[in-house]
């Protein structure tokens, strides 16, 4: 799976270069998410923009980070959706537990709402 990161202090973005997320390409794709916990990106943003296509095993990735980010007070946002996936999402019932944000200048304004609601709240 090619992919390329842009890690920023608050939060990352990780971006799929590639037009299929199957089965191939999740358990590269989980690992990289974890890896990204594990050096305490809690808030990532996960660029689709190239992404025409996701089977199941691509949706479960999604989750693995959507579940990560939770666990560490943070944020995981999907962005640059393809009408497929966009319909596949909403097919599987996962529109409630993900979050989608149209593009990618309105999913960093969306982390960093999120950061500076969790800041006050500290």
């Amino acid at each position: 799976m090619k992919f390329s990161l842009d890690k920023r202090e608050r939060f990352c973005i990780f971006q799929i270069d590639d037009d299929k997320l199957l089965s191939n390409h999740a358990p590269e794709l989980k690992s990289e998410l974890l890896n990204l916990a594990k050096d305490e990106y809690k808030n990532i943003i996960l660029d689709l923009s190239h992404v025409q296509f996701v089977d199941s095993s691509g949706l479960s990735a999604l989750l693995v980070g959507n579940r990560l980010a939770k666990e560490n007070d943070g944020t995981f946002v999907l962005t640059n959706l393809s009408p497929h996936i966009q319909k596949l999402v909403k097919i599987s019932q996962l529109e409630s537990i993900l979050t989608i944000i149209p593009t990618l200048s309105e999913a960093i304004d969306y982390v960093m709402m999120e950061e500076l609601d969790r800041d006050l709240r500290s």
